[in-house]
């Protein structure tokens, strides 16, 4: 504990992390302080009620990512999500666009005109689905929309799309200027804000309602214990692969004959994948509330199966983070060139040949470990899904109602709990945190400071024992 002060005490003592931490803070508190404008045009107290009436549907778990947002249907509504989905089109065109992938290898001035290009289409996507909310909410019969129209809708597309535009600059810049992956950092405000209130829900049920039990509240606590250090333990995990260099003689020296080892790890693409999932899969029920939808039955029907606790919906959660998962893994590392490098500098795996053989022993090892991961992801993720609202088994054609007579009702409708830290939200909090931390360590260790941990050999400064 004392050098987790220590390191702290450290941050304080370089200017420069200084600015940096000062700043994310900064912008952060600027995020917060918007998330409470709402959107023009909506009679508050109305969508109030509603959201309450529903807080413990689907809408709660997507507000608890929004960070209040969708409670009280600000202007940062739409959260960062069309930034997200408009990256994963790029990544995904980069594949196949000969153009892109080109840009891809020029550096850093290719790499920026495709962060160009990926601003205006999260403008583009931000006023579709500023659209759709605006066309949903002027459907619903609780006359949360005083004064319905053109204007209305106008007014609500110019609102949410400029409120995602100013989040994906704090995003930008909190990751150019502060410390740690901004949009990375916003998803896991919006978590945290909601901790206060989930602590006095739960002083409420014990104490206040005794809704819950004195062992209730145990084993809750125990499982996010056993969850945050699964989930930790998952996140460190890595596959060491043995790499021994030949000495060289260069010059008048020798170089080389030193064995080391290649780090692989399990969850290389961290929240990555659970985030362009789920952005994906939240696009169709945006455009379900067209009037173009609205007036195809069968268009109608297909989306709505790919609602929240739908079979077709897991399913397809499912195989995306999978897919998402390789797709990422592939993009940040190539074992072909791995395996090049490591030839090119004298270094080879025990027992594989160079060459050819041994980029097919990392690229085996890599699908294994990375089909394990994605399966811990989907898991791991797919938990708060089935505790809200479960698995809706019974709307299987042919054995529907067989599965509605002989299942237990709390596997087809959930349990309803109000789910604050479920699978996803830990797994973004803990991923979040745990990245920002080693950010910040390393510039600690690079400054010659202890980190937070006394591993790896840290090199004390001479200001650190003071």
């Amino acid at each position: 504990m004392g050098k987790l002060f220590e390191a702290i005490g450290n941050i304080f003592r370089i200017p420069d992390l200084r600015r940096r931490v000062a700043f994310t803070f900064g912008l952060l508190a600027v995020y917060r302080l918007g998330s409470f404008v709402p959107t023009p045009g909506i009679d508050v107290h109305r969508w109030t009620e509603f959201f309450t009436r529903t807080q413990g549907s689907i809408f709660g778990f997507f507000d608890l990512f929004a960070g209040g947002n969708i409670r009280r249907l600000s202007i940062f509504a739409l959260g960062i999500m069309p930034y997200i989905t408009a990256s994963i089109i790029l990544q995904l065109l980069t594949v196949v666009v000969p153009t892109l992938e080109k840009l891809q290898k020029e550096g850093e001035l290719g790499r920026r005109k495709i962060t160009q290009w990926t601003r205006y289409l999260t403008v583009c996507l931000g006023i579709a689905q500023s659209f759709g909310i605006a066309i949903g909410l002027e459907g619903m019969t609780d006359g949360i929309v005083p004064h319905p129209g053109i204007p209305f809708i106008l007014l609500t597309i110019l609102s949410l799309t400029t409120g995602t535009a100013f989040i994906m600059w704090l995003g930008e810049q909190i990751t150019e200027r502060g410390v740690g992956n901004g949009m990375s950092l916003i998803i896991f405000t919006g978590i945290v804000v909601g901790l206060p209130s989930a602590i006095g829900n739960i002083y409420t049920n014990v104490f206040v309602t005794h809704e819950w039990g004195f062992i209730t509240l145990v084993v809750l606590l125990a499982m996010m214990i056993a969850v945050v250090a699964f989930i930790v333990l998952v996140e460190m995990a890595e596959r060491r692969i043995p790499v021994q260099y030949a000495k060289r003689v260069i010059g008048r020296r020798v170089m080389g004959g030193q064995s080391t080892h290649m780090p692989l790890k399990v969850n290389a693409g961290g929240v990555i994948p659970v985030i362009f999932a789920s952005s994906i899969l939240a696009f169709p029920q945006t455009i379900r509330n067209t009037p173009f939808v609205k007036n195809n039955a069968w268009l109608n029907s297909i989306l709505g199966s790919i609602q929240h606790a739908e079979p077709l919906y897991i399913l397809l959660f499912v195989a995306l983070i999978i897919f998402f998962c390789f797709f990422y893994v592939s993009i940040i590392f190539n074992p072909n060139e791995a395996a090049d490098n490591m030839r090119k500098y004298g270094g080879f795996i025990p027992g594989i040949r160079p060459g050819r053989s041994t980029s097919d022993y990392m690229n085996t090892i890599l699908t294994r470990i990375t089909f394990v991961g994605a399966i811990y992801l989907a898991i791991l993720c797919l938990i708060p899904d089935v505790m809200i609202s479960g698995i809706k088994l019974q709307h299987l054609p042919l054995i529907g109602n067989f599965i509605d007579a002989h299942f237990p009702a709390f596997i087809l409708n959930g349990l309803n709990v109000q789910f604050y830290f479920g699978g996803t939200s830990l797994l973004i909090v803990v991923g979040v945190a745990m990245d920002t931390v080693n950010q910040i360590e390393a510039q600690l260790i690079m400054r010659h400071y202890e980190g937070f941990t006394p591993r790896a050999g840290r090199i004390r400064g001479r200001r650190s024992s003071v």
